[in-house]
């Protein structure tokens, strides 16, 4: 296999690579809980990486676009981040202080600030709590509920922040009466059928509703959660004027708005922070993955007037991580100093056009979004029977358009609306969307493998095949990532039958 610029790996044999792949796979498999998702679909064993190469202990290469499920946004082993590690290790310095004060956090919160948004930097406070980002997002929750009295949630359909079992309210699928979920607006699968920007008016007019009428049986919230870019709900970015009416919305209530900049935030969008796109100011920011370095470390952001945390409010033992607060530093500098966020923007913009041309070529492909470095392919079944409410008015007819405002077509699981809120009839569609397929996307991210590929699945049904490139990808790699996704597509379909093939054969 080909070694790209920037991908190289040491020539010495390391200790790992001399154990037989197959018997470390086998004793995981015997040992480890059958709750591991990543080994399953991707049966490596990784023993030495750098940049976007991992090299597994069989010798093969892999160009990696999973990266840590985002928390590496310079990819494998960055020698500033590197650099900075051996620093606090040579130095003597304590490796977990809890909330002591030391000059690694120092400097970590003083680069983070100088990241922040405006409006939010001029008067933050900044919560270390446990070293996940589900801690953070819990965290955030507890923070706007002491801080305004009430219980309540607002959540969004197809979110996922995190993996604990308080914040798991917030999380697509928990039923817990503290939540609502309310409809998110997308293009590909509209809640509403119509997509675009009636289809972001009808998803605000919709939560304006929930918060207005007392027959909705929501009492005003503690607080409203969302993803400028949904990661694991399938790469969805948010629109820009939506999301500013959710500010608009929550600000006039005094309702605490939290942007969960987990997966998106440290330049992977194309800004530093998502929601930046938008232009709005949240009152938090719930952070983790990239602001480690690689390394686990989350923090809660938030207004000066919500800080009412009391001394010994649970934040997590190791919410001290000196060599993440290290790496998090090198990390959040060298993006910022590098503007590795407006290379996303532009790298990511030009894979986006070239995966609207493979969109173009397949059937199978429904629909290829994304923003900066962070993209999402969707894999649906062109024989299936067509959902809901199809294409607006003026879209193309021959459902060749791909990826982005043009594609509005919906779901069909939305339930009620309440009441004034739309047109209580859609007019019928040519156009629309196709069931998931996630047969076929665990298909292709099989064929990336045997390719030397790493690609991670998500979205409706595991159907969204999703790019987390590190920044630090080049134009060659980024070439060479999106030949090996196309073979693998062409694989996938062949193997999937004629239905999924090129469509200008049909």
């Amino acid at each position: 296999m080909k070694t790209l610029p920037g991908d190289a790996v040491d020539d010495d044999t390391a200790p790992g690579t001399r154990v037989a792949q197959e018997g470390i796979l086998r004793r995981q498999s015997a040992r480890e809980s059958a709750a591991r998702t990543y080994a399953r679909a991707l049966p490596i064993v990784p023993v030495r990486a750098r940049g976007l190469t991992i090299e597994g202990a069989d010798g093969r290469r892999y160009l990696d676009c999973l990266s840590g499920a985002g928390a590496l946004a310079l990819g494998h082993n960055h020698p500033v981040v590197l650099e900075a590690i051996r620093k606090v290790l040579d130095s003597g310095a304590p490796l977990n202080v809890l909330d002591l004060a030391t000059p690694v956090k120092d400097a970590f919160i003083t680069e983070l600030f100088h990241t922040l948004p405006p409006g939010l930097a001029d008067r933050a406070r900044v919560r270390f709590c446990g070293p996940a980002g589900s801690d953070a997002v819990e965290t955030a929750c507890e923070l706007v509920r002491a801080a305004t009295g009430r219980t309540g949630l607002i959540a969004f359909t197809g979110a996922c922040h995190g993996r604990t079992a308080g914040q798991h309210d917030a999380h697509t699928g928990a039923h817990d009466v503290r939540v609502t979920r309310l409809p998110y607006p997308q293009d590909y699968r509209c809640p509403f059928g119509v997509g675009g920007e009636t289809g972001a008016d009808l998803a605000a007019r919709w939560t304006e509703s929930v918060l207005d009428d007392p027959r909705s049986g929501v009492p005003l919230p503690a607080g409203m959660i969302v993803e400028s870019v949904q990661g694991e709900g399938g790469v969805i970015p948010a629109p820009d004027a939506w999301l500013r009416r959710m500010r608009q919305l929550t600000a006039d209530r005094s309702v605490p708005l939290i942007v969960d900049e987990i997966q998106t935030g440290v330049g992977r969008t194309g800004a530093f922070w998502a929601v930046e796109h938008s232009g709005v100011t949240p009152d938090v920011m719930v952070l983790s993955k990239a602001i480690g370095g690689s390394l686990p470390l989350a923090v809660v952001v938030h207004r000066d007037d919500l800080d009412t945390g009391e001394p010994g409010a649970p934040t997590g033992t190791f919410r001290g991580n000196q060599l993440a607060m290290a790496a998090g530093t090198a990390t959040l500098a060298h993006v910022r100093q590098n503007r590795l966020a407006e290379r996303a923007a532009t790298l990511g913009a030009r894979m986006l056009s070239r995966l609207r041309d493979l969109a173009r070529e397949f059937r199978c492909v429904g629909d290829v979004r994304g923003r900066g470095l962070m993209i999402g392919v969707e894999f649906v079944d062109p024989e299936g029977e067509a959902l809901g409410v199809g294409r607006v008015p003026g879209a193309e007819p021959d459902g060749d358009s791909v990826g982005g405002g043009s594609g509005a077509r919906c779901r069909d699981d939305v339930g009620e609306a309440p009441s004034g809120s739309w047109p209580s009839v859609m007019p019928d569609r040519a156009r629309r969307p196709l069931p998931a397929a996630p047969e076929l996307a665990a298909a292709v991210q099989r064929e990336c493998l045997r390719r030397g590929l790493i690609v991670g699945l998500g979205g409706r049904h595991a159907s969204v095949v999703r790019l987390l490139p590190p920044l630090t990808i080049t134009d060659e790699q980024a070439a060479a990532v999106l030949d090996r996704l196309a073979d693998a597509v062409r694989a996938a379909a062949r193997c999937h039958g004629g239905a999924a093939t090129a469509r200008n054969t049909q």
